[in-house]
């Protein structure tokens, strides 16, 4: 028996639909911001990460109560992305020490993406957050690789960038499930997510206490702008990992007049790293 249609509902009442939405988002913004429950670890690890007054074993401490987290981290430390002696390490503060703070942070964000998109209250959007959770992997792992390579600035700081960049889409997802009527209408829930997910995510990662060198990376990186001969900044590094981990399907969403496909992804001094994006992409995505 075939589900029964959803009711049409004329075009003004979608909008109030949406702007109800969007309203209730903006309260929520300025005041406590309530995480998903799969957020909270890394929340927490934030906050302890922040203080200047936090150890290394408080830092492991906090991140060994979740097991998910620790043992991706003892997991990733040992894989080719990291070791490059070929000593495999199985104590967490080792680990740690290995792979550096920023990609705890990282890691414990992709954990939540990932728990996010699996859980039940989520399950009507888990195709969406899956998908969402791999485009971020990729433009984490992408953005670390075109950092060693064309600039000096921090491979793991890129790699964090690239994560949670579209952190804001998650967080809207997270939300709109609380909205029946707009969940039986994904691709209004599509449009709003490319509209607002990029003003949403800046607030939200300033709450997580992410530094604003990676809150400044996240923005604008889905609109279409001059092609890069040598990228010079986080934020141009972040562009570019974006567009190459598939992120000009997400700008096709925004409605942008005389949209073209951006030249950097035919340009050989990237495309000849496709193979290793490749690579990289599919052994983060096998142990994120």
């Amino acid at each position: 028996m075939s589900a029964p249609k959803t009711p049409n509902r004329p075009t003004s009442q979608l909008r109030d639909d949406r702007f109800r939405l969007l309203e209730d988002l903006a309260k929520e913004l300025t005041e406590e911001i309530v995480f998903p429950i799969s957020f909270a670890v890394s929340l927490r690890i934030s906050q302890v990460m922040s203080s200047d007054r936090s150890s290394m074993d408080q830092i492991v401490a906090e991140v060994q109560k979740d097991p998910l987290v620790a043992s991706k981290l003892v997991q990733i430390c040992n894989s080719a992305l990291y070791s490059t002696s070929g000593q495999a390490v199985s104590e967490l503060s080792h680990a740690l020490g290995r792979v550096g703070l920023t990609t705890v942070r990282s890691v414990a964000m992709s954990c939540a993406m990932a728990q996010l998109a699996k859980a039940k209250e989520s399950a009507v959007f888990a195709e969406q957050l899956t998908s969402l959770h791999v485009h971020s992997v990729k433009t984490a792992v992408i953005a670390r690789l075109l950092a060693r390579e064309f600039t000096r600035i921090n491979p793991e700081t890129a790699m964090l960038a690239g994560l949670v960049h579209d952190m804001g889409a998650f967080y809207i997802y997270s939300r709109v499930i609380h909205y029946p009527e707009l969940v039986e209408r994904p691709d209004t829930v599509a449009y709003l997510v490319a509209q607002w997910h990029e003003s949403i995510g800046s607030v939200l990662l300033d709450a997580l206490g992410l530094p604003q060198e990676v809150i400044d990376a996240a923005t604008e990186v889905d609109v279409p702008r001059r092609a890069l001969s040598t990228p010079r900044t986080l934020n141009d590094i972040v562009y570019l990992a974006n567009l190459f981990a598939g992120g000009f399907d997400e700008m096709e969403r925004l409605d942008l007049p005389d949209l073209m496909r951006p030249e950097d992804l035919d340009n050989p001094r990237f495309t000849v790293l496709q193979e290793k994006m490749d690579t990289l992409c599919a052994e983060a995505l096998a142990s994120w």
